[in-house]
């Protein structure tokens, strides 16, 4: 294992999605955070894109750490190769070491249990309860609908605008790796 100098949680699919391109950038963000010396810490399984990057970092000898609750272990996979790896009693439990287990946030393409870890960390940085950096990776447009949904919020006049100040959305990998490099001064 490498030594890191960041923890970024990355919060993303346990599918690998439709298109090749999800799958290419999860192994791309593996390699930057390798090369950056950043530790992963995951959701802890072993399927989807959680799979890909952790897979790809454990291969390129990166730091991972993941946290996987009981009950998904049958439905996910405890990842094997993974050896810093907590398992929970409950989602709630996974969910408090993922947040307090970061430096910063990063969401890649995933599904509901993506969203909800993004407006979790969403709504306690609006509260206050951190000021870590949160970045979406909109690859292929995944979140150009919940860019449009936080918009019509704002329009309709349930948030106001400085909700944009709180989160960035970046196209690519290398965007996302040069925003991390920013706020955290790597």
């Amino acid at each position: 294992m490498t030594h890191y100098i960041y923890s970024i949680t990355v919060f993303c699919g346990s599918k690998n999605g439709n298109e090749p391109i999800y799958t290419q950038a999860a192994k791309e963000l593996a390699s930057h955070f390798v090369h950056n010396q950043l530790r992963l810490v995951f959701g802890g399984g072993s399927v989807g894109l959680m799979g890909e990057i952790s897979n790809t970092m454990i291969d390129l000898g990166g730091n991972v750490k993941g946290i996987i609750p009981q009950f998904l272990i049958q439905k996910e996979g405890q990842h094997s190769r993974v050896t810093n790896l907590t398992i929970t009693e409950d989602m709630h439990s996974r969910k408090k070491i993922l947040y307090d287990e970061g430096d910063a946030y990063l969401i890649m393409p995933g599904s509901i249990g993506t969203f909800d870890e993004f407006f979790e960390i969403l709504t306690w940085r609006y509260l206050k309860l951190h000021n870590k950096p949160i970045i979406i990776v909109n690859i292929n447009n995944w979140a150009d609908a919940l860019h449009h949904q936080l918009r019509n919020t704002i329009k309709q006049g349930f948030a106001d605008s400085s909700l944009f100040q709180l989160f960035e959305i970046v196209s690519d990998v290398p965007s996302a790796i040069k925003s991390l490099k920013t706020s955290l001064q790597f």
